[in-house]
């Protein structure tokens, strides 16, 4: 389990989740970890479903889609998961894990995806503004006022 330490105490990333594997006439309830640096999914543990005689639902011919709950004090966001079918790890994308946080955020805590930004320029993470473009120099071809055909260094010069 990685933890972020803040003011020496740790800092788990790692919150619980729902998660629906979807089948044609089925669908196949279990419960997870995400994290919330990665995006994967690990301590999945299905609920009324035995891998070990059914396989995994990704396995069956009939299985659509896999997706995801987060909840707190009743509300819930909905998110799609992907499923490595290869190697049966379950994760969001990086797009779909802010998509997530901002959904969380404002849905949780009543903070706005713009309140977010703005938190986080007040807190130093803007870039700086832009600076005045300059105008690229160009070559003359002149040294002294006299065309030379020469490039710089060698009797031409930029302006």
């Amino acid at each position: 389990m990685r933890a972020l330490k803040s003011q020496g105490l740790p800092v788990d990333l790692k919150v619980p989740i729902s998660i629906a594997d979807e089948l044609t006439d089925e669908v196949i309830t279990s419960t997870g970890l995400l994290n919330l640096a990665s995006g994967e999914i690990g301590r999945i543990e299905y609920e009324d479903y035995d891998i070990d005689t059914q396989g995994l639902p990704f396995e069956s011919e009939d299985y659509e889609f896999t997706c995801g709950t987060l909840s707190n004090n009743g509300k819930d966001v909905e998110f799609r998961i992907e499923v490595n079918t290869v190697t049966g790890q379950y994760s969001v994308s990086a797009s779909e894990l802010l998509e997530i946080k901002v959904r969380a955020a404002a849905l949780f805590a009543g903070v706005s995806g713009a309140a977010l930004a703005a938190q986080a320029s007040a807190r130093g993470a803007a870039p700086a503004p832009e600076a005045e473009p300059t105008p690229p120099k160009r070559f003359t071809g002149k040294a002294g006022g006299k065309a030379t055909g020469k490039a710089p260094g060698k009797g031409g010069k930029f302006h």
